[in-house]
């Protein structure tokens, strides 16, 4: 075989990678896709384990709303702005944007952004939007690269929709404070490995934190690039291990953001001007990935966008596991479900998948094998048409063009008079 990431182990890791997963509607034992709904779900619940964000665990993957507290509420542009906050049972408040048309009338259809991953950190919700007139050079330089210099959610806003921006952990206001850890672990993860001091029991001993690492965590936008990027060069390490720490405690980072997603879903629905039969999500790359979970779980998603995650399990086994972070993994999961699959677990609620030919975080033909496993499941259910996969020349990105796929996608299902009735 070729070469791939774990060598002379990689033909059987692709065997077992290989077969269909014990749940797996294309596995050709499934045909009601009802009953597959259920069962995948409550599998992918069962994997999940207990989410924290439900104060200890929730078997229906539903989390009740937190008490939401507004911040602050102001007009820019021509969008209103609400800062809202509320506090999960774990971790520091996690904050969020609210944006809306400023003479908007009626309950208007609400939609989840879901903040990219794409190693930064320091920022989460504000790389997809802007809420005043100055944007920090990294987020300008952000959105440039991954969003055609437009803040996605401000355009999708203007459309006539209610979008919610929240941060998840271990983003922005979700982050974990450098400063907070034993110096010798942030300077293992910071320093290059022909740097790394000896691991002493002197060192393990002064657990005092490490001077300089502690980065500010209130004026985002006034953070200087050298400290954004500073913390950003300490959270990258840092991720494996917050991942191996939560698997330790009995949950991982994937049941943390779900949670995390699906309250924030639940505040959404409740806001008075939102119409909580008309609700959607989107985002690109962990922003992606977030939807394939939170759409694949909860019926209340009428829509759902998808941009610059979709790959197979063996994908990521044999080519693509190192570009990836930890919130991908779900213990055991391939063993039910193939991951196109999680996303079908909506079936037939409408789902959109998009795609570029030169991203460099999945192997194209598996992103196309992908979308065939998506789209036989809803052809099987008779909602072909609720289903798509576009693939777009360029690298790993949500141009403008893929943009104004997505933006008449949700308003095909969400602005219409069909909405989430339409597939009760």
């Amino acid at each position: 075989m070729s070469t791939n990431l774990i060598g002379t182990y990689g033909a059987w890791a692709e065997a077992l990678s290989s077969r269909p997963g014990s749940l797996s509607f294309g596995a050709g034992r499934r045909r009601n896709t009802e009953s597959w709904r259920r069962l995948g779900r409550t599998r992918l619940l069962e994997l999940l384990g207990p989410l924290p964000a439900a104060g200890g665990g929730s078997e229906s993957g539903r989390v009740a709303v937190p008490p939401v507290r507004i911040r602050r509420s102001y007009r820019f542009e021509d969008l209103e702005v609400q800062e809202l906050s509320w506090q999960l049972p774990y971790g520091p408040e996690t904050q969020a944007i609210l944006l809306k048309p400023g003479e908007a009338k009626g309950p208007l259809p609400g939609v989840l952004g879901l903040h990219d991953h794409a190693s930064v950190k320091y920022f989460g919700k504000q790389k997809i939007l802007q809420t005043s007139a100055q944007l920090h050079p990294l987020l300008r330089e952000h959105q440039g690269r991954y969003y055609g210099e437009r803040a996605w959610a401000n355009e999708l806003a203007r459309r006539g929709y209610a979008v919610l921006v929240h941060d998840v952990i271990p983003f922005e206001s979700r982050k974990v404070a450098a400063g907070e850890l034993p110096g010798y672990v942030v300077r293992r993860l910071v320093s290059a490995p022909d740097e790394r001091e000896e691991l002493t029991p002197e060192a393990v001993a002064d657990d005092s934190p490490e001077p300089g690492w502690d980065v500010a965590t209130g004026d985002l936008d006034g953070e200087a690039p050298e400290a954004v990027e500073r913390y950003d060069l300490f959270a990258a390490g840092h991720e494996e291990v917050l991942a191996r720490s939560l698997f330790a405690a009995g949950t991982s980072l994937p049941a943390c953001f779900v949670g995390e997603d699906l309250a924030a879903l639940e505040v959404l629905a409740s806001r008075p001007e939102v119409d909580p039969d008309r609700l959607g999500c989107c985002g690109l790359s962990g922003g992606g990935l977030r939807t394939v979970y939170l759409a694949g779980l909860d019926d209340r998603v009428a829509c759902a966008v998808c941009a610059g995650f979709m790959s197979t399990w063996r994908d990521f086994v044999l080519h693509k596991s190192f570009t990836h972070t930890w919130m991908l993994y779900v213990p055991q999961l391939a063993r039910y479900l193939e991951f196109p699959e999680v996303l079908a677990l909506r079936v037939p609620r409408p789902a959109l998948v998009l795609a570029t030919d030169r991203d460099p975080l999945f192997t194209l033909g598996e992103v196309r094998r992908a979308g065939e496993i998506l789209q036989g499941v809803y052809k099987a259910a008779g909602a072909a048409d609720r289903c798509a996969l576009s693939v777009y020349p360029g690298p790993h990105c949500f141009s403008r063009d893929m943009q104004e796929e997505a933006f008449d996608w949700l308003d095909r299902w969400l602005l219409g008079q069909r909405g989430e009735r339409a597939f009760a």
